[in-house]
């Protein structure tokens, strides 16, 4: 396992993960971690993705949630190598065909660095505003999936399915990549099939250490029995981290010390069958959080595959 990326701070404000320092930053800030990821040799940058927050969630979730098309446009032109993903598109949220005009143009703006994230959705207002369905969301993002593939592989597709259908209609620009790959996020039993059978990488939401190999033995399991042989990019999202030893209070669950063992922690998850770590590093300010990457990457990342 040598692949990592991050999840970009400023987008999005969820008290769940959000450093409070965050809460007054700028597109400036935002715009300077993704630089240093792109500088640092990360694998990729993350936008998460809500069009509207219900006042009943507001006060945990925020309402501040960049939208990740216009984000991870923006931070195309200012990158160069760094993927670009939505961790992740709500995609039942919006017609395939508007989603697949969006990220076939971020990905022909950005030369073929487009990761597509998608993931069902968990907030029920949020679909009702928009004429969604809430109820279905799971088959309307299977069938959604397969449109969006459609899209992507021809200038005039054609889909037929339950919930949608179109043909004869073109659409440019083309994505530079022949087919960008679709990772498929969540960890409820629906997901995890989801993402074995239709997906090009897994995007896990939540999963604890421990629970991590029993998931990944139900994707492989599920992918046998259907003979599916489409390579999938197995990811993790890692515990908190902080290389060095803080003179404050990082919680009890960062994973803190000397980059040789923080490396050897990470390399667990390379035992277990994970392709890709997502990080993220506890700070109290910009310059903290880009020093956390800078020492991550020079320091942690060299040794992931001992």
């Amino acid at each position: 396992m040598t692949a990592y990326g991050i999840q970009l701070p400023v987008q999005s404000l969820s008290t769940l993960f959000a450093e409070p320092w965050e809460a007054s930053a700028t597109p400036a800030d935002l715009l300077a971690v993704a630089r240093a990821a792109d500088r640092l040799g990360f694998d990729y940058i993350a936008c998460c993705d809500h069009v509207a927050i219900p006042r009943r969630l507001a006060a945990a979730m925020g309402t501040t949630w960049y939208d990740p098309v216009a984000t991870l446009a923006y931070l195309a032109a200012a990158t160069v190598n760094v993927r670009l993903l939505s961790h992740v598109a709500v995609a039942g949220l919006r017609h395939p065909l508007a989603t697949a005009k969006q990220y076939a143009t971020l990905d022909h703006l950005s030369g073929g660095r487009l990761i597509l994230g998608v993931g069902a959705g968990h907030v029920p207002e949020e679909f009702q505003a928009l004429g969604a369905d809430f109820e279905r969301r799971g088959a309307v993002l299977d069938e959604v999936i397969d449109a969006l593939r459609a899209a992507f592989a021809d200038e005039f597709p054609s889909h037929e399915g339950e919930f949608f259908a179109f043909r004869d209609l073109g659409q440019r620009p083309r994505p530079a990549q022949p087919a960008p790959p679709v990772w498929v996020g969540g960890s409820s039993p629906a997901a995890v099939r989801r993402a074995a059978l239709k997906g090009d990488g897994w995007l896990p939401q939540g999963d604890p250490r421990h629970r991590l190999p029993g998931q990944i033995a139900r994707l492989r399991e599920l992918r046998e029995l259907r003979g599916e042989v489409r390579p999938l990019t197995i990811g993790a999202i890692a515990e908190p981290l902080y290389v060095g030893e803080p003179d404050w209070d990082t919680g009890r669950r960062t994973l803190r010390g000397k980059a040789e063992g923080l490396a050897e922690s990470l390399r667990a998850y390379g035992a277990m069958g994970v392709d890709q770590i997502q990080v993220r590093f506890r700070s109290r300010s910009r310059d903290e959080l880009t020093d956390q990457m800078e020492a991550f990457a020079d320091g942690v990342a060299p040794y992931l595959t001992e």
